[in-house]
């Protein structure tokens, strides 16, 4: 293995092989606000400077067939990454996007923070390592060519996987592979200006696409690891209860049964078939001990959540002001494939077989608690049929390995669609108070107060945070939470003095991070209280927002929109338009939506229409794809999807009780516009969920004249999983 070899620090790897292989202007009209810390350094940035130390630490090899193989230290949960970093390789190499196959990096401990996959920014951290390694490959190939020809690298270019001389001889990268693995002597050489790009910026399909829609793209349960059988686990009826006592005797003498283990979660069956394993763990006889939060319901939760808000500093008392309360219920991340993994654990060492965004600490979690080295344990990072956050944790990676230690032999763990709506992952409920005073026409202050049930962040995120604490634009203590909130969350307006405080309730439940963590509802909950302070200034609610943004950027945006959708046109009674704006990741979008909302309990949007400016888009296509699952996001949990929690336990269980997003649901006409690239990439996976849950809210107040306070807005308060 090479040192550096320039000054830059920019690792490269050889590998003994037979080929190369590179491893490495406020408006006159606003009352300014100060910076938020967000504004200042933000979640991405911290991010960013965590994995610098091993930022280049990446790995490309040019095959002798003259494909290029790139092992992606990130997951694919269906974001489209793979399809964006296949593009930077492409257009640094000078090769079609096709000749560029990105596979899931093992775990690799080495990497320490930089194989995490959250918060909107893998573009944003691997754009110049990943470009910087594909161009020392490029430089390598051009150097061993020119030692071959005797020329000058300087006179040689590159087109089409080949290296071409001036006389018009070429050879293919495949041919001087061989020859390139030997020039160690070559340094990193400098990516293409932007200028030079012919690939980034263009629209490609999504080079996964072709064998997600025919069924070959391999997820976690249709790999074949031999001995591997389908397990599945009888679970507690409130979370985080355990078992007492079990009777098997029935269930182990049940067609196909395999192997029945009590682990820590539960009650484990191994079958011959899926089929097979449900019965018999039905079949079980189980005493649970209770849970963490037996006792509590949406309504006690709620309470808790309502004493917790923290009091405004401004009294309304000289000032005009608008005041609103929000609620926001537990929410599902509800991916298409459940958690599933697979496991062969042997009495010396591991291999694990999962869809993970934090695979290190899920190497590092596993070998702890099989008492295992660390490198006795090999993690494989496999495709993710979806995630929204969930998949940073690796719950099912840890059950499955925990389940072959005790059954002796390999597993192949599925979560049932009922275990992971109900034992999986959730949305924090929350509760938010805000306070806006105005005064001639000027908003003088813009507080916010958010109560939380604690969002977990013990997947990796944490360390990330304690690691970088050092350079947060905030003082003093802060939680995990806390970091995160502050360095997302941020209000684009100037609205004078503005805080936002969040303020976190320690219920022992399954949280995690969902789309947006903090601003899918933060976010939203401020775009309603924008229109209403517009409304109270009477002001259009768009004009008010270009009046007080603070960029020059986010006025483009919101125009842009305002535009696509012919806002302020007429409409029939019921139905009505909606906008909102949101800025993140060094991104911003606008949305506007238009809604039949003539039953309020059945609303629909029909038309929505979004502007996005993501700095410098890779492939516009992913961009748009992002921007429109934020959108289905919202309308689902905006309207209508949520879980209620009765006695410990959610009680949805199916996608039949949690009610997101169907066709029928979704709007007949989407136009999503991509505007022009300016700068470096912004994240954009989680950017698309405030603003649009901002705009249908609004569009449902102007439409129905009911302003809404709770959500999903159409949420039974007395929910019955099984109706007759």
């Amino acid at each position: 293995m090479a040192t550096p070899t320039t000054r830059r620090g920019f690792l490269t790897f050889l590998v003994a092989a037979p080929t190369l292989t590179v491893a490495t202007n406020l408006s006159a009209d606003a009352l300014p606000s100060l910076p938020a810390p967000a504004d200042i350094t933000d979640l991405g940035d911290l991010l960013i400077l965590a994995v610098a130390p091993t930022a280049n630490m990446l790995v490309l090899e040019v095959k002798p067939d003259g494909t290029v193989e790139f092992q992606l230290p990130r997951s694919e949960v269906g974001q489209g990454i793979t399809t964006a970093v296949a593009m930077l390789v492409a257009e640094e190499m000078d090769i079609p996007v096709g000749k560029v196959r990105v596979t899931l990096a093992d775990a690799r401990a080495e990497l320490l923070f930089n194989q995490l996959t959250g918060g909107s920014n893998t573009i944003r951290s691997v754009y110049d390592p990943v470009r910087r390694t594909a161009a020392t490959a490029r430089a390598r190939l051009v150097e061993a060519a020119g030692q071959k020809w005797n020329l000058a690298p300087a006179k040689l270019s590159t087109k089409s996987g080949k290296v071409v001389a001036p006389d018009g001889r070429s050879l293919s990268f495949g041919t001087l592979t061989k020859a390139a693995a030997s020039l160690t002597a070559v340094g990193s050489a400098e990516p293409k200006s932007e200028a030079e790009h012919r690939v980034v910026g263009t629209a490609q399909s999504r080079i996964d696409a072709r064998a997600m829609v025919t069924g070959k793209m391999k997820y976690t349960l249709d790999l074949e690891v031999p001995g591997a059988m389908p397990t599945v686990v009888r679970r507690p009826p409130t979370i985080n209860g355990s078992v007492k006592s079990v009777d098997d005797s029935v269930a182990k003498s049940m067609p196909g049964v395999l192997a029945i283990a009590v682990v820590p979660t539960g009650v484990a069956v191994m079958a011959e078939t899926f089929g097979q394993a449900i019965a018999a763990k039905d079949a079980l006889k189980v005493t649970w001990n209770r849970g963490t939060v037996d006792d509590l319901s949406d309504k006690e939760i709620k309470a808790k959540l309502r004493a917790a808000a923290l009091p405004f500093v401004v009294p309304p008392l000289l000032t005009q002001h608008v005041d609103g309360e929000f609620d926001f219920a537990f929410v599902s991340h509800a991916p298409l494939e459940t958690n599933s993994a697979i496991a062969d654990v042997r009495p010396d060492r591991a291999e694990i077989w999962a869809g993970l965004k934090s695979p290190i600490v899920a190497k590092q979690t596993i070998a702890a608690t099989l008492g295992l080295p660390q490198d006795k344990v090999t993690v494989h990072v496999t495709q993710g049929g979806g995630s929204f956050g969930r998949r940073l944790f690796f719950d099912a990676a840890l059950e499955a390995a925990q389940i072959s230690k005790a059954m002796r032999r390999p597993v192949k763990l599925m979560w049932t669609r009922v275990d992971d709506m109900r034992h999986g992952r959730a949305r924090a409920a929350s509760h938010h108070k805000i306070r806006a005073t105005f005064a001639l026409g000027e908003v003088l202050t813009f507080e916010h107060r958010v109560a939380s049930v604690e969002t977990d962040f013990r997947h990796g995120l944490g360390e990330i945070l304690t690691a970088t604490a050092a350079h947060l634009p905030v003082g003093g203590n802060l939680s995990f939470a806390q970091t995160v909130f502050l360095t997302t969350v941020k209000v684009p307006y100037h609205f004078g003095v503005v805080t936002q405080l969040l303020n976190e309730v320690p219920l022992r439940m399954h949280t995690g991070s969902w789309r947006s963590v903090y601003s899918a509802n933060t976010r939203g909950a401020e775009e309603i209280m924008v229109d209403e302070l517009a409304a109270k200034l009477g002001k259009d609610p768009v004009a008010f927002r270009r009046q007080t943004l603070k960029t020059d950027r986010q006025r483009a945006v919101l125009d842009k929109v305002a535009a696509m959708g012919n806002w302020g046109r007429t409409m029939p009674k019921g139905f009505a338009q909606g906008v909102a704006f949101h800025d993140e990741y060094k991104s911003c979008t606008a949305c506007l939506v238009e809604m039949d909302a003539r039953d309020p309990k059945n609303p629909r949007v029909t038309k929505a229409f979004i502007a996005v400016d993501v700095g410098r888009p890779i492939n516009p296509l992913g961009v748009q794809a992002q921007m429109l699952g934020g959108l289905t996001d919202a309308i689902s949990t905006t309207l209508r999807a949520g879980l209620h929690i009765e006695k410990g336990l959610p009680l949805e269980g199916s996608y039949s009780q949690f009610h997101y997003a169907r066709q029928r649901n979704s709007p007949p006409q989407v136009e999503i516009h991509v505007m022009p690239a300016n700068g470096e990439p912004g994240g954009c996976g989680e950017l698309g969920v405030p603003a649009a849950v901002g705009a249908i809210a609004n569009a449902y107040a102007r439409a129905t004249g009911i302003k809404p306070r709770s959500f999903p807005i159409n949420f039974p308060v007395d929910f019955d999983p099984f109706p007759r």
